[in-house]
């Protein structure tokens, strides 16, 4: 099972430390380096800045976001990445949720299946550099009846193929994502129902593809902090707001994918009282009111020994790849929480 790490968001604060954390986990040897854009910092520019100032680590978008780009930019992008990262460019989408994509962006957020099945189609006929021609629901390429005409990527990527990944909650998108896609990127996985949740949908995708999970990366991020085994309820209590926000804010009351994930978790209940009491303003209720087995179950937390042993049980429940997300209040924290990371694979025999 291979490591890597995701920054979130650039522009929290954390900038110089993010760049240390990023550089650390490149002499570490971890594989790649996510960062991730709502609507904030955007990916591309933090991911070439990185790039430019590590050697060996792959550089990762989780995600760029469907609505606000056209297919052809995303080619475009990755292409010029991949260029000047010379080969370490990995191309994660995502449709993002119904507040950003209308709010922000201005588009309408419907059908977000099709729409990121045929975006997939138009970045990968581009980066093939044919000319481009596309007939579809949502994208037509040249526009009819006007002075376009089908156009080719100038730019040469450094590789033939660029993994694609796509950020899958629900099941309809998990099964598309296994079957148009060479990874998927996960959030709030927990290994105990990663089967029930994930997995089977992602085997029927691929499955529809006439391929199987081989060479598939199932890749989750996880927050990891690092502590005494003891204290593992103090370290879970860290990630009650992190949480909350996710299973109670994140889309709307009917359109939150984490809290519908936390349902299929079997934390029915639950998922609906921190909904409804962050809608409601109460975040701090919302926080206290997420149980503690959901944190721990979808976090890396306590001793090198324990946070080996659960990567022990993700590596068997399917999981290829592991980012993490080191936590700590300072850059020697955060440090320290990364090269925990690499030492318990080495315990976990994954590395």
């Amino acid at each position: 099972m291979q490591l890597g790490i995701n920054l979130g968001y650039w522009g929290a604060g954390m900038d110089a430390d993010n760049l240390a954390v990023a550089q650390e986990a490149d002499r570490l040897g971890y594989s790649v380096c996510w960062a991730a854009e709502a609507y904030g910092s955007d990916a591309a520019t933090v991911l070439s800045w990185v790039a430019a100032q590590t050697e060996r680590i792959d550089v990762g978008s989780a995600i760029f976001q469907i609505p606000a780009r056209q297919p052809a930019m995303t080619a475009m992008t990755a292409a010029t990445l991949d260029s000047l990262s010379h080969g370490r460019f990995r191309l994660g989408l995502g449709v993002s949720g119904p507040q950003v994509s209308e709010g922000w962006y201005g588009v309408k957020f419907d059908k977000p299946l099709a729409r990121t099945r045929e975006y997939v189609e138009i970045v990968r006929k581009a980066m093939t550099r044919e000319r481009l021609s596309y007939e579809g629901t949502h994208w037509t390429l040249p526009l009819p009846g006007g002075p376009g005409k089908p156009l080719k990527l100038t730019v040469h990527p450094e590789r033939e193929h660029i993994p694609l990944y796509i950020a899958a909650i629900g099941p309809r998108n998990l099964e598309q994502t296994g079957e148009i896609a060479d990874g998927a990127l996960l959030i709030f996985p927990s290994a105990a129902h990663l089967e029930e949740t994930t997995i089977k949908y992602l085997r029927a995708g691929r499955e529809k593809a006439g391929k199987t999970l081989e060479g598939f990366d199932v890749h989750p991020t996880l927050p990891l902090a690092l502590g005494e085994d003891k204290d593992v309820a103090t370290l879970a209590d860290t990630f009650r707001p992190y949480t909350a926000l996710y299973v109670g804010g994140m889309g709307s009351a009917k359109q939150n994918f984490y809290n519908q994930l936390a349902q299929r978790m079997g934390f029915e209940a639950a998922a609906a009282e921190v909904q409804e009491k962050y809608l409601a303003g109460d975040k701090q209720g919302a926080a206290a009111a997420i149980p503690h087995d959901l944190i721990d179950q979808t976090t890396l937390l306590g001793s090198v020994d324990r946070i080996a042993d659960r990567m022990k049980e993700y590596a068997a429940a399917g999981v290829t790849s592991l980012s993490l997300a080191p936590a700590g209040f300072t850059l020697d924290e955060r440090i320290a929480a990364l090269r925990a990371g690499s030492e318990a694979l080495e315990r976990a025999g994954l590395a």
